[in-house]
């Protein structure tokens, strides 16, 4: 019997390690993401142009991540806003605390594996318009803190998705569509961007979804 509980008590531990706990209220995230309906009508605002400038795309011009206040930089500032329990060093370094990642359900307690990812990444905001701002609005873009631009994710999603949008990518957890339809379109609405028409129709389908 005692070898029978052993071994349920190695299999649940087995099963935690491969399906993350689940998030609960006690999770943060970004701020300022729209209803559903509001999302819809900025949908409707936002230019539809095809992307151009592609091809003098330079990540070095969008500066991140920036200082936001004493040893703290924005990476560093969503680390905490998102995590759960985080301790950091002097350098705010988060040393300890755990991450629920949205795009995938995953939870993770090393900061390690978490990206900061950006909504709308930084070369489709170029190619979809930022190439005519000044540096100062593309650092500003880059380091967003007041909108849902910034997200910590699990680090191998986070670079699955690259630089694609709703188009060519979405969220491997099929029950964040509403969610990151709604935070892309506000995104590109806020920012002045424009989409490509198979980049509104993916969000309408997300936004479909809600």
């Amino acid at each position: 019997m005692r070898r029978i509980a052993l071994a349920s008590i190695s299999a649940a531990i087995s099963a935690l390690l491969l399906f993350p706990l689940a998030p609960t209220a006690a999770w943060a995230g970004p701020p300022g993401i729209p209803t559903a309906q509001v999302a819809l009508d900025e949908l409707a605002a936002v230019t539809i142009a095809e992307e151009t400038h592609a091809d003098t795309y330079d990540r070095r011009l969008f500066p991140h991540w920036a200082t936001v206040q004493g040893t703290c930089n924005s990476r560093e500032e969503v680390l905490k806003r998102d995590g759960k329990d985080v301790v950091t060093d002097a350098s705010c370094a988060a040393v300890s605390g755990s991450w629920y990642s949205p795009y995938d359900g995953a939870t993770w307690t090393s900061a390690s594996d978490i990206d900061i990812d950006h909504m709308v990444p930084l070369k489709d905001a170029w190619r979809s318009g930022a190439w005519e701002w000044t540096t100062a609005k593309r650092k500003a873009f880059a380091n967003s803190l007041q909108d849902s631009q910034l997200w910590a994710v699990t680090d191998n999603v986070n670079q699955s998705k690259s630089d694609q949008d709703p188009s060519t990518w979405r969220p491997p957890l099929a029950s964040f569509e509403c969610e990151y339809a709604r935070s892309w379109v506000d995104v590109k609405f806020d920012w002045g961007l424009t989409m490509q028409p198979a980049e509104r129709t993916a969000l309408e389908q997300m936004l479909a979804t809600c």
